[in-house]
């Protein structure tokens, strides 16, 4: 083999193993996707939306009548003695008589005080409940989602972080251990680099271990539906202009937990009309076709086969006028229910509120923050890169360049603390307005 081929096979070799060891970059809309198609929480409440749906349709509703068949075959075997008008007797030994009989049987209930025509209705409101159930399981899976989304976005700001400051932690101690060799500085020098280019080392393996586990996090609440070499787009946008006072108009138009207890007080005003059905008669429409069959091979007999087939029908009435006082007790609870629920939905609306307010100066305080920490950056960096001259030219010594470090780092962590923190922020105020799922992160 040539020289030349084997370095361009080497080449071809190193740039496949570095493609190999990249990371993907996990979206935002992405890891949505994801979540929303794999994640077992929201898999869970789309199966009970499911059972809801078959719930509500017509064959679930009392509405249509019902149909049944039977059919009956016997054969019985028998010794008869009998004496005839002339006082003759007759004996048949062994005498088989077979029977067979169908019948198709139709029962429809015409009118039952109207209880079935609300509980169908209340069967829709229930299918209408559990979907906004799924989709409160959805905002907040969503939620829990990019907390751990931005969570591990943090993560990896720190790490680089952590890993300059590493990297100017082992060029300080490099050059603090030349200039030990000639005689520039003390040991006493040589030590602090040393240490603090220790402390740097484990705090780059702390947060490596806490990357990783946050990512574990992160994929299973994507149902383990992405590869863990991953990494997460670390740039953040924030929404402009968000209007406070439209908000908190969506808040009470589209918030899932005020919408839920709108389906909730349906629900209990069908229940007070059903109980109230109770006190009115049933009437009901019954018919059958019949088929009926015997034969008799017996000596005796007057017919030896016996076939007969036809159609009845009839209209029944039940009213129920006295049950011992059940129906009157169970249509009291159900207004007391009826007024339970609109007691909750108004103090619901209060809590909503509240809620609003505090998470709309949550993030505004936490806005204000990460702008605060942005700016902080410039002046921390201009004191470090000052206080680095210096100690190279060993005008200060090393403990204040330490502390010059330190407040840089700080600086940095502390800013991508609060710009993460405020995105957070922001997505709990458009999950309360009911817009977290209507919006691009």
């Amino acid at each position: 083999m040539s020289v030349r081929r084997f370095i361009l096979m080497l080449a071809v070799f190193v740039c496949s193993v570095h493609a190999f060891a990249q990371s993907t970059i996990l979206a935002p809309e992405k890891a949505m996707a994801l979540a929303l198609e794999h994640n077992y929480s929201i898999k869970i409440s789309k199966s009970v939306v499911a059972v809801a749906n078959n719930n509500k349709n017509i064959l679930n509703s009392g509405y249509l009548p019902s149909l049944s068949a039977n059919a009956n075959g016997s054969i019985d075997r028998q010794n008869t003695e009998g004496q005839l008008a002339n006082g003759d007797s007759r004996i048949a030994n062994g005498v088989e008589t077979r029977r067979y009989n169908a019948a198709l049987n139709l029962n429809y209930v015409l009118f039952d005080g109207l209880g079935r025509r609300y509980n169908y209705k209340r069967l829709k409101e229930e299918y209408q409940l559990s979907a906004l159930e799924a989709r409160e399981t959805i905002e907040t899976t969503v939620l829990q989602l990019f907390t751990v989304y931005y969570s591990v976005a943090q993560l990896l700001d720190n790490t680089k972080t952590l890993e300059e400051t590493l990297s100017i932690s082992r060029a300080r101690l490099k050059r603090a251990n030349y200039q030990f060799e000639y005689g520039q500085n003390t040991k006493l020098d040589l030590l602090n680099a040393d240490v603090d280019s220790n402390n740097d080392s484990i705090n780059l393996i702390n947060i490596k271990q806490e990357l990783q586990n946050a990512k574990r996090d992160l994929n299973f609440l994507l149902g383990n539906a992405f590869d863990t070499n991953f990494e997460v787009d670390t740039t953040v946008h924030f929404l402009p202009q968000l209007n406070k006072d439209l908000l908190l108009e969506k808040v009470k138009q589209n918030n899932v937990r005020l919408l839920q207890a709108d389906r909730n007080l349906a629900i209990q005003g069908y229940g007070v009309k059903i109980n109230k059905a109770q006190f009115l008669p049933r009437v009901g429409l019954v018919g059958s076709y019949g088929w009926n069959e015997s034969t008799n091979n017996s000596p005796l007999a007057f017919l030896l086969q016996n076939t007969n087939s036809g159609v009845s029908g009839g209209v029944n009435i039940t009213w129920n006028l006295f049950d011992g006082g059940s129906a009157i007790t169970n249509t009291k609870n159900a207004k007391i229910r009826l007024e339970l629920e609109t007691l909750q939905k108004e103090q619901l609306v209060l809590d909503l509120e509240r809620d609003f307010y505090n998470a709309w100066d949550d993030y505004q305080n936490k806005l204000k923050v990460y702008h605060i920490r942005s700016n902080h950056i410039a002046t921390s960096k201009r004191n470090f890169d000052r206080t680095n001259a210096q100690l190279k030219i060993g005008q200060i010594n090393s403990i204040l360049f330490r502390q010059a470090q330190i407040n840089l780092t700080n600086a940095i962590l502390s800013k991508n603390q609060a710009k993460y923190q405020a995105k957070i922020a922001e997505l709990e105020v458009l999950r309360l307005s009911g817009e977290l799922l209507n919006i691009d992160i």
